[in-house]
């Protein structure tokens, strides 16, 4: 179809898998199965779309003070989705409460510190 958007292939790690699962048991626990499915289902949402539309993200500024801009993120509530674009390939490697201290958070998981 002339004219349609290229469609990014998304994967995620096995720390953005581990990160849902937390989420969602955070919610069940502290609230309700029901709106963990919602946050689940909503985040899920994000990470799919980012197929289609993966410059939408900004850059966190917890990354970008350190001159670091391969990685973006995007939104749902206050849950921020890392991710990086390597070709034609969408790369989630964080999903975390943005009320976290995303600096120490960022930097385990990205940088390796």
């Amino acid at each position: 179809m002339a004219g349609a958007p290229a469609k990014f292939k998304v994967l995620l790690t096995e720390g953005a898998e581990q990160d849902l699962e937390a989420i969602h048991n955070y919610i069940s626990e502290f609230d309700c199965v029901a709106n963990a499915n919602y946050v689940l289902d909503e985040l899920m949402e994000v990470v799919e779309s980012l197929s289609i539309f993966p410059e939408r993200g900004n850059y966190p500024k917890e990354l970008v003070s350190l001159g670091i801009k391969e990685y973006r993120q995007a939104f749902f509530k206050s849950y921020r989705v890392i991710y990086r674009a390597t070709g034609s390939q969408i790369i989630i490697h964080l999903i975390a409460d943005g009320h976290r201290d995303m600096q120490s958070v960022l930097a385990r998981r990205l940088l390796g510190a």
